[in-house]
């Protein structure tokens, strides 16, 4: 599974993405408020473990946005907190589910487990823009009937703007997504993934469907000629 953990301790952070990546979970960091929706809202995730003390914007103003932007993604809370308010604040703001720390790591899995099987409602089985297609179940890329054969990063990064079909996807949320936060990656290495897939996806047709957004990221739409 992709997880979301958003939570600015670093002691934690340490501790659980250790925990979560040993389980074979892949897990992406975001340490404040304002980024964690970005990422949450630019990426596709199977669950969002969401602290409620965060810098920038707590996580009841998170879940808050994330379902009135029709995010569906499960919402799992992690706090400190545990009076009764609390809880009921944070199911109320769209969380699924609610975890008081401290907590033992074996049921925070169960959770987590629990809630993805739950999964969001309207997840397309295979995605579609314009003649290209990608099937998250067996990783299989199309541009009409001729098979596209990727890397894995560069399956990251289609997979990534293909569940957002004419949305501009920023940088950052790129990199922290593909590669993950904390990874030494050089300025040009995105632009550089970015060409060879449009090479491999544009191939024997003249119909561009990666556009780049000047000071701001990527979008992949089907009407580019």
């Amino acid at each position: 599974m992709h997880l979301l953990l958003v939570e600015d301790d670093s002691q934690m952070v340490d501790l659980l993405k250790h925990g979560l990546e040993e389980e074979n979970h892949r897990v992406t960091i975001a340490r404040d408020g304002v980024f964690a929706t970005e990422l949450a809202e630019d990426c596709h995730f199977d669950v969002v473990v969401l602290d409620v003390m965060l810098p920038g914007r707590d996580g009841f103003e998170i879940a808050r946005r994330l379902r009135r932007d029709r995010i569906k993604t499960p919402i799992l809370m992690l706090t400190a907190r545990d009076a009764v308010p609390d809880i009921i604040s944070g199911l109320d703001a769209g969380a699924d589910d609610y975890l008081t720390k401290p907590f033992a790591f074996a049921e925070l899995l169960a959770r987590i487990r629990a809630l993805a099987r739950r999964g969001p409602a309207d997840l397309p089985t295979v995605l579609t823009v314009g003649d290209l297609t990608l099937d998250p179940s067996t990783r299989q890329v199309r541009r009409g009937s001729r098979e596209i054969k990727l890397t894995a990063t560069e399956y990251r990064l289609l997979e990534l703007l293909m569940r957002h079909p004419g949305r501009g996807v920023s940088r950052s949320a790129i990199l922290t997504t593909v590669w993950g936060l904390g990874e030494e990656i050089e300025e040009n290495t995105l632009d550089a993934f970015v060409s060879l897939l449009r090479a491999k996806i544009n191939r024997k047709s003249e119909r561009q469907l990666i556009q780049t957004i000047r000071g701001f990221g990527y979008c992949l739409r089907a009407g580019s000629g």
